[in-house]
């Protein structure tokens, strides 16, 4: 299962943002990584630097990989609207990125090890694949015997309000990917117009 395994803490100084964790380390230490710190000097960043740092923030995020994140965007560039948009839409409709959202783990790498080992069904069938894309209307639930695996149950915290394009029934601990997500709604301080800029050149 190819994932990133190096430190969180380093990425989330890098970003100044707490996209791997709970951001607990940046109450500490929110300098950028590096043997300055942030009594270095950094120069003006260019553009290109820019629309970089924003692609690998977008990658960090949903646990992606390179070539991962670029199929993603020539899927996304292939469909009708704003390109931006459509990765977005297509990185939350990821199976991995939904059991997060639905609130049955509490990071998305834990999503992915759910998925990865079995515990999550869509549609009645076992997944085993994080990237998995969803539908509207497909329904995602644990496993009989995973509903009564007290470590997995013990995680599970519920759905954010404010996460308008999943539904979670508690009792039956089953969920809906109901539609594709506005922009707009999306919580992830991610600029997608400057990784399109960066995969235009």
């Amino acid at each position: 299962m190819a994932r990133y395994t190096g430190p969180k803490n380093r990425i989330c100084r890098i970003f100044g943002e707490p996209i791997l964790g709970s951001g607990k380390s940046l109450q500490k230490n929110s300098n950028p990584p590096g043997q300055h710190g942030g009594t270095r000097k950094r120069k003006t960043a260019s553009e290109y630097s820019v629309q970089l740092k924003e692609k690998q923030k977008a990658k960090y995020t949903y646990g992606l990989l390179e070539k991962q994140f670029a199929n993603t965007y020539v899927e996304a560039a292939r469909l009708k609207g704003a390109t931006g948009e459509n990765l977005i839409k297509l990185l939350e409709a990821r199976l991995d990125n939904t059991i997060y959202r639905l609130g049955i783990s509490p990071t998305r790498p834990a999503a992915r090890q759910l998925v990865s080992h079995m515990h999550i069904m869509v549609n009645g069938e076992v997944v085993n694949i994080p990237s998995y894309s969803l539908k509207p209307g497909d329904v995602i639930e644990l496993k009989p015997k995973s509903k009564v695996n007290t470590t997995i149950t013990g995680f599970i915290r519920g759905k954010n309000p404010r996460i308008n394009w999943v539904d979670w029934n508690e009792k039956e601990m089953k969920g809906i990917y109901i539609s594709h997500p506005e922009r707009d709604a999306v919580p992830e301080n991610i600029k997608e117009q400057l990784i399109v800029e960066l995969y235009s050149k």
